[in-house]
């Protein structure tokens, strides 16, 4: 877990704005008792998870594409071709829509705006250092140009159907 006390609370409360804009149906569905606050989320979201990401191409048309996603400080990070087209997309429109499903178990919706992460970010070290250690190798050597991506999410619910289970409780 790498996140700060400071960076969880800041999830917690965007998770709790997120569910209180949230409409009646996924309130049904996500009730209390299958929430998932921030400390559980940043508990249970390490490693690489297979996102869902939705992007839109320049007609409005949605696009639905799979990527290595990684849960760094609250917020998703991952990598793909700068040539694919989800990158061209993403840079000329950020807003984009992550979801990270493991069945029935746990699932994880994210809306927000894609930055895209150069060498001489602030962050950017830290963030290639976790996927060197994750991978063995950087990804900026799989092609010759990689995006390395971050989503800043202005809407995010997490749900367990058994919180219990997942938690291992």
């Amino acid at each position: 877990m790498k996140e700060t006390s400071e960076e969880v609370a800041e999830l917690q409360r965007l998770l709790e704005a997120a569910y209180g804009r949230s409409t009646e149906h996924l309130r049904e569905i996500i009730n209390d008792e299958r929430r998932l606050t921030a400390d559980e989320l940043v508990q249970l979201l390490q490693g690489m998870c297979v996102l869902n990401l939705a992007t839109v191409t320049a007609k409005g048309e949605p696009r639905i594409s799979a990527v290595d996603g990684h849960f760094l400080h609250a917020r998703w990070v991952f990598t793909t071709s700068a040539q694919a087209a989800k990158a061209r997309q993403m840079r000329a429109r950020p807003a984009a829509s992550i979801s990270y499903v493991d069945g029935e178990r746990l699932g994880v919706f994210s809306h927000g705006q894609v930055e895209f992460l150069t060498t001489d970010h602030p962050d950017f070290a830290e963030i290639e250092a976790h996927l060197v250690a994750h991978y063995g190798s950087s990804p900026s050597t799989w092609a010759d140009e990689i995006a390395y991506c971050r989503l800043q999410p202005h809407w995010m619910v997490g749900y367990a159907f058994d919180k219990a289970a997942v938690l291992g409780k």
